[in-house]
C-alpha cells in the first residue's frame, strides 16, 4: 500500500471516529469557550456587577459564603463560559480546617469546586454558614468543602470535583483539571 494511500484511510478513520463523539464532545475541542477549566486560567466572577473581573482571595469572605467564578484564558481573556459545566464554587476558609487533599489543592485558604451537583446536575447551591457546608437545594445534598466536598448528607452519589488552584500576582489561578468528572448522574 502506497504512503498516500495509508495517509489518506488514516485521515479518513480519525475523521469517522471523531465523527462518533458526541456533539458537546466535539465542541469543546472546536471552541475555547466549551473547554474544561485549564492550567493557567485564572478565576473571574459569572454574574452580578463583578462579572467578568478577576476573584481575588482578599475579596472573599473568611468562612463563606461562596462565589460563582467561571475560567478565564489569560493568554486570550476568553471567558470559558460557554457550558454550565464550566461553573466553580470559590470559598476562603480557615486553613487549619483543611483536611487530607483538600490542603494540597488550596491556595490560603481558597478553595474551588465544580458548581454543578453530583446528583441531578443542579448548577445552584445555598451556603449553611452554621455547618459551613454547601447545600444543593433541588434534593438536599450538602457537601464538606474543607473535606473534598465529600457528600455529608442527601442524594448525591459522590463529592464535588475539586480544583487545584494558587496563588498568581494577587489573583486565583487553575493550577490543575477537577478531579473527577463533573456533572450529575444524568449529564
Amino acid at each position: 500500500m502506497s504512503n498516500n494511500r495509508r495517509c489518506l484511510l488514516q485521515a479518513a478513520l480519525g475523521t469517522g471516529i471523531g465523527m462518533l463523539l458526541p456533539p458537546c464532545a466535539r465542541a469543546q475541542t472546536a471552541d475555547p469557550r466549551n473547554a474544561r477549566p485549564q492550567e493557567g486560567d485564572r478565576l473571574v466572577y459569572a454574574d452580578g456587577d463583578d462579572k467578568g473581573k478577576p476573584v481575588k482571595p482578599e475579596a472573599l469572605p473568611l468562612g463563606g459564603p461562596p462565589v460563582t467564578a467561571m475560567p478565564q484564558e489569560a493568554a486570550s481573556g476568553t471567558v470559558r463560559d460557554g457550558s454550565r459545566l464550566n461553573q466553580i464554587l470559590v470559598m476562603r476558609l480557615d486553613p487549619t480546617r483543611l483536611q487530607g487533599e483538600t490542603t494540597e489543592r488550596s491556595a490560603q485558604g481558597v478553595v474551588a469546586y465544580s458548581a454543578v451537583c453530583t446528583h441531578s446536575g443542579c448548577d445552584s447551591f445555598a451556603w449553611a454558614a452554621d455547618k459551613q457546608s454547601l447545600k444543593c437545594p433541588c434534593h438536599d445534598s450538602e457537601f464538606d468543602p474543607a473535606d473534598g466536598a465529600k457528600v455529608i448528607g442527601g442524594p448525591a452519589p459522590r463529592r464535588l470535583p475539586g480544583l487545584p488552584i494558587k496563588i498568581v500576582d494577587g489573583q486565583i489561578v487553575v493550577a490543575g483539571a477537577f478531579t473527577g468528572r463533573v456533572g450529575g448522574t444524568t449529564n
